[in-house]
């Protein structure tokens, strides 16, 4: 065995009995929920490292891990992991899964500094990419480019021509 999900409530656990399992409410997956929202081909659990990942395939209702929305993410012993609105805690021993060292980052921390924390928070918006030669900003209608400090801009009514 090489974990357990255990119901978040009471309920029997679930053994994890291999290292990639199908879950979903189809009698052809590893691990069968019979639950209208749950999607007949829902998520993956798989181990990477001896360390546990879900995967969500596609589903209608999603995954979250620890209250998060998640399409992919490694589980640590203690996670709790909702299954559409079904809450599990995932418990096994990484050590006894084949894990040596610390666990692997998480594809969020390594990506933490490819974007400015504006753009993160969906505030600020990039004109160019990366590495690219600036582009010449778009005018839109009476509006100006607060980021040009060039001259023209701005036309005023009042000024002779």
């Amino acid at each position: 065995m090489h974990g357990e999900l255990i119901p978040v409530g009471g309920g029997d656990p679930i053994p994890l009995m291999k290292k990639n399992l199908l879950v979903g409410r189809r009698e052809s997956c590893d691990i069968v929920l019979r639950f209208s929202n749950v999607s007949a081909h829902h998520c993956q659990l798989y181990v990477n490292g001896g360390y546990w990942y879900v995967k969500d395939l596609q589903s209608r209702n999603g995954i979250k891990v620890n209250g998060v929305r998640v399409t992919e993410k490694r589980l640590d012993p203690g996670d709790e992991v909702s299954i559409a609105k079904h809450k599990y805690e995932m418990q096994y021993s990484p050590f006894d899964n084949g894990a040596s060292g610390p666990p692997p980052l998480d594809d969020d921390t390594q990506n933490v500094m490819k974007q400015s924390l504006l753009e993160r928070a969906g505030l600020a918006y990039r004109t160019n990419k990366p590495g690219e030669a600036p582009k010449e900003p778009k005018r839109v209608g009476g509006r100006y480019d607060i980021l040009d400090d060039g001259e023209g801009q701005i036309k005023d009514p009042n000024r002779p021509v």
